[in-house]
């Protein structure tokens, strides 16, 4: 397999995790927050369904510098609405990265506001990058989840949720 073959399985194999997360987000929670320097559900689920679009950002640029950029994600209001942004996202990084080459991977990209630069990586580097945060943030999100009562699911195995329903069974 190829870098390229190796991010497009790595990407399908946590999109199917973080969809499964996404769907338990109760839609009369989305501005919940556990704690005032907490994001709310909404915020947080938001950058998760819109994270594999940084996917194509990444390919199709140089740099993002939130100082100058019009980068902004979608408003979602309800589940439904998260999941088709989700769905989408991932649609335009797969065929981003379906269509890119070895060579586009190796060069460079920077985020950055202003001067203040906040990572700079190959593009190969940063796309990995993305699929650590899409990770990093659905597992916030589980905790976010927990706290409301939510079960939730195990992403590499069964969750405590799940175990204690194969229990019940």
């Amino acid at each position: 397999m190829n870098i390229i073959e190796l991010l497009l399985k790595e990407l399908n194999e946590e999109t199917e995790k973080t969809r499964q997360m996404l769907e338990r987000v109760p839609n009369d929670r989305y501005d919940w927050q556990p704690h005032v320097k907490s994001m709310t559900i909404r915020r947080l689920a938001t950058h998760i369904a819109d994270l594999p679009n940084w996917i194509a950002l990444t390919l199709t640029t140089n740099e993002l510098d939130f100082a100058t950029a019009d980068w902004k994600e979608e408003v979602i209001n309800n589940t439904d609405e998260l999941l088709d942004c989700f769905d989408r996202s991932v649609q335009n990084g797969q065929a981003h990265l379906k269509k890119a080459t070895e060579e586009e991977l190796q060069k460079g990209w920077t985020m950055r506001s202003g001067k203040q630069i906040y990572v700079q990586a190959t593009k190969y580097e940063f796309i990995r990058l993305t699929f650590g945060q899409m990770i990093h943030h659905r597992a916030q999100m589980g905790v976010f989840l927990r706290l409301l009562n939510i079960p939730i699911p195990g992403p590499y195995g069964p969750s405590a949720d799940e175990m204690e329903l194969a229990m019940q069974a």
